[in-house]
């Protein structure tokens, strides 16, 4: 990976420079946001003791008084329950050493977690909204349209909602396990303008900058293939669950509704004023955007199931074709009709992402065949599309 300033990766000015035009262009979705999600990392929140950097959480909660105060709308996203929670009940490896020790001081944590969230925020004459949130919150479309609701209102009323993922009750197999993608998801849900990752990094890197002398950082993002290579580079705590790849993955989640993300340093007293005035950081542009229900399906975690499709289909669907049984050349998984899957092409790539219009074993009977003859398989009348185009998105 050798992009840098000057590349088609990074349209920005060099990271040594100081702000001017070009920052002030990458940084102005992020000034003008009506809506703000902030997200903030494990390493952040809590020192190497599991105590809190309550001194560092005052300055986060002044810069948002400040956006505020702008009339700018603040979301925050904040990580921090386990590792405050595993230093009250005296749990080993930070309460990460089994998944029950995780939950039970998700528990404890998340108590104190709000507890320092309100009160920071009351002293700015703001109030703070705890929602805590699981996976199926969001993959489950009524509960995305509630929690969407129940976040306008909040916004609407000028409070602060703090969002963190559900750790007392989510499982291995059924959790987002970063907050970074939570924040994505939850921008889709509030309709945010923008995303401001806070991390223990201060961006994307042409390499691990632990690892590799001269890597450096990458101003700006517009092609997300063309930095795939520099994803390695994870959290330098060994706090938090996420990690560059994980930042990648939310960009892409805010990129399919259009909203533009950004990575900077927490670390250092007033992190969201610092990076809003220099913008130090990694800015990924937001991409065209999607209708609402299009950019909730590319966000899901976890899918039904796949269908290989032939290259004639492949083809189709990028021409915006409904994908018909007659391109699909075998079934994976067990689902239902209305279940999410993914499409891949014949190099076993998921190309497209979309509601499926029949349960598994009816599309592994009609595969292969022409529309013509399914009626004699299945017995019924068969539907327009096994997934119509108004319900799939391209990957």
């Amino acid at each position: 990976m050798t992009a840098g300033p000057g590349t088609a990766a990074d349209a920005g000015a060099d990271p040594g420079a100081g702000p001017g035009a070009a920052a002030d262009g990458r940084l102005a979705p992020f000034r003008s946001a009506g809506r703000l999600v902030v997200k903030v990392g494990s390493s952040l929140l809590v020192a190497a003791d599991g105590s809190a950097r309550r001194e560092w959480i005052e300055t986060l909660a002044a810069d948002a008084a400040a956006c505020c105060a702008r009339g700018q709308r603040v979301i925050l996203v904040s990580s921090g329950a386990i590792a405050l929670g595993a230093r009250a009940l005296g749990l080993k490896a930070g309460g990460r050493a089994s998944l029950e020790d995780a939950q039970a001081a998700a528990a404890v944590g998340q108590i104190r977690l709000a507890g320092l969230w309100a009160e920071a925020l009351d002293r700015h004459a703001l109030a703070a909204a705890q929602m805590l949130v699981t996976l199926g919150d969001f993959e489950d479309r009524r509960r995305w349209l509630n929690a969407a609701a129940t976040l306008d209102r909040l916004v609407t009323l000028g409070v602060v909602p703090v969002l963190n993922e559900n750790d007392s009750v989510a499982t291995e197999e059924i959790r987002f396990g970063d907050n970074d993608r939570l924040a994505a998801r939850v921008a889709q849900a509030a309709r945010a303008d923008a995303v401001i990752l806070l991390s223990d990094v201060d961006g994307l890197y042409t390499a691990n900058p632990d690892r590799t002398p001269g890597a450096r950082r990458i101003d700006t993002v517009a092609d997300l293939d063309a930095v795939a290579g520099a994803a390695d580079s994870g959290s330098r705590s060994g706090m938090g669950s996420g990690g560059m790849a994980a930042k990648l993955e939310a960009v892409r989640i805010a990129r399919a509704a259009g909203i533009p993300l950004a990575i900077a340093a927490g670390a250092g007293a007033h992190p969201l004023a610092r990076f809003l005035a220099t913008g130090e950081g990694t800015v990924f542009p937001a991409g065209a955007g999607a209708p609402s229900r299009k950019a909730w399906l590319v966000g899901r975690m976890v899918v039904a199931g796949r269908l290989r499709i032939d290259q004639g289909a492949a083809e189709a669907l990028r021409r915006g074709r409904s994908l018909l049984a007659a391109g699909i050349t075998a079934v994976e998984g067990v689902f239902a009709r209305g279940d999410a899957v993914d499409v891949l092409d014949p190099e076993g790539r998921a190309i497209a992402r979309g509601l499926v219009a029949y349960d598994a074993g009816e599309v592994a009977r009609i595969a292969g065949r022409r529309s013509d003859a399914i009626a004699a398989i299945l017995g019924y009348a068969p539907r327009a599309a096994v997934i119509h185009r108004d319900q799939m998105v391209m990957l």
